[in-house]
């Protein structure tokens, strides 16, 4: 059986990174185009680079597929659709949550995820009438870590996850070989299958070594995290910092600026389900 067929309501989870692309483009090809029972959503964080925002609205025009944007909203209906002209660029959807919670989210504690993009999703559909739907994910072969908590993470019995990339063994080269042969591709660097840019800008799932390489390529990156550990700081001490076991963004900006190494480049990442 084809896992890129879909034949019952079925949610496209499209992180706006190069292998939910992929992703998309083989469910394109396996039903002649998008089903009527599928959706193709992308929940804006509102920390995503431009060229991710510009790659998912490339990706709906070169292959004439409509995809739904959404952003997570501190009201009763708790998203908001959105397009690529209106979508955040400024951390807004992320600073309204972080505001409702009143802590920051954290590396045990994982609440951006949920409620700015899985719980958000979950809301649009339930909003439009579905009751119980399949969701794919982009996640790869090599990616076996992810592949194996798609099943262990429920947010509902609603929904049916799965990773049709990795069912099939692909992995960050096949990925790789397929934009190189297209005629438009995300504009983020690439480094050996992982796109260090993508999703939130400095996640801070990501290596230390790999926020401080992006805070000293532009440091602006890191004004919007300092200034919600600084908010964390004012209203609850012992919730004011993304990653306990690191610094805070602010003093990793200060050290980029008097360029100071003391990073572990075998750092690994954390994985989270925002895509790739």
């Amino acid at each position: 059986m084809n896992p890129f067929k879909i034949d019952s309501p079925t949610c496209i989870s499209f992180s706006g990174g190069r292998t939910s692309a992929y992703m998309l483009w083989r469910i394109l090809e396996a039903n002649g185009g998008l089903p009527e029972e599928a959706k193709v959503i992308f929940a804006n964080t509102g920390k995503e680079c431009e060229e991710t925002l510009e790659f998912i609205r490339d990706c709906s025009v070169n292959w004439n597929v409509p995809i739904t944007w959404l952003e997570y909203r501190d009201t009763e209906s708790k998203f908001e659709l959105v397009d690529f002209d209106i979508a955040s660029r400024n951390g807004e959807p992320f600073e309204a949550l972080i505001h409702k919670r009143q802590y920051l989210p954290n590396v045990v504690a994982r609440f951006c995820t949920v409620e700015l993009k899985v719980r958000t999703m979950h809301r649009y559909l339930k909003f439009i009438g579905w009751t119980e739907w399949d969701s794919m994910l982009g996640i790869r072969a090599d990616e076996p870590r992810r592949v194996s908590r798609i099943t262990n993470n429920d947010y509902g019995k609603h929904e049916t996850k799965s990773a049709p990339l990795a069912s099939v063994g692909i992995g960050a080269q096949d990925v790789g070989d397929f934009w190189k042969k297209q005629s438009f591709d995300l504009g983020l660097p690439n480094f050996n299958g992982v796109t260090m840019h993508g999703n939130c800008d400095l996640c801070y799932l990501k290596p230390m070594s790999q926020i401080a390489s992006l805070i000293a390529e532009k440091p602006e990156r890191a004004v919007w995290w300092a200034k919600m550990e600084a908010l964390a700081l004012a209203s609850k001490p012992s919730g004011a910092v993304f990653n306990k076991d690191r610094p805070s963004y602010a003093a990793m900006l200060q050290f980029s600026k008097e360029q100071r190494d003391m990073f572990d480049p075998n750092e690994e990442g954390i994985s989270c389900f925002c895509g790739d």
